[in-house]
């Protein structure tokens, strides 16, 4: 299988991640892609007309993009480790969708500033996207710590990787002080070896 990927992509960390906790990695060949949405880059457009990463084709069948669809394909391949089944799949579901939710909006305010020419920028825009992050975070440290507390999947991973996502490119607006628990959490993730060997480079 090949990989499309960016370093700095948090969906492409999450895929990594999974990679690493499943044992998958020797079966995945790395090639850097990159774009934006103004310019889809080197993003294999012929394989996801979106022009995103991550995108991963393979020998037997043709190419699977968004990191969600991407999950789930290498966790079969792992025999269904990552996404519980019964009750739990549900919540493992919903906390996938709200991490990659998070990723969004993340993603839309470094999008403002950076691509936008200056006159143009909205900061009603960006404090828009970050109330989407901060009631996030207050749901998950109030009703979802027991959860966390379980074990490992892939709606874990997820936030993982969006709460790293936040301190690459919003640190200075101090996620942890709004979720003290949510942060000790975090800082248990952030000590496995999946995430270390996958940190995105400052």
């Amino acid at each position: 299988m090949t990989l499309y990927h960016s370093a700095t992509s948090p969906y492409v960390r999450k895929v990594m991640v999974l990679a690493h906790e499943a044992g998958l990695l020797d079966r995945i060949a790395l090639v850097p892609a990159s774009g934006t949405p103004l310019d889809p880059g080197t993003v294999p457009v012929g394989a996801n007309p979106l022009g995103k990463v991550p995108v991963l084709t393979r020998p037997d069948g043709g190419a699977l993009y968004d990191s969600r669809v991407i999950c789930r394909y290498l966790d079969a391949l792992a025999g269904h480790r990552f996404y519980p089944t019964g009750a739990r799949q549900w919540d493992c579901l919903t906390l996938e969708a709200t991490a990659d939710g998070m990723l969004d909006a993340a993603l839309l305010m470094v999008y403002e500033s950076r691509l936008r020419p200056d006159a143009m920028q909205m900061p009603q825009i960006v404090e828009g996207h970050w109330s989407k992050i901060a009631r996030s975070l207050a749901t998950l440290e109030e009703r979802w710590m027991a959860y966390l507390a379980g074990p490992l999947c892939m709606g874990q991973i997820a936030l993982a990787c969006a709460l790293g996502y936040l301190d690459l490119r919003h640190g200075a607006r101090g996620w942890r002080d709004m979720a003290p628990q949510l942060g000790a959490w975090q800082a248990k993730m952030d000590a496995r070896d999946a995430m270390i060997a996958t940190a995105p480079p400052n």
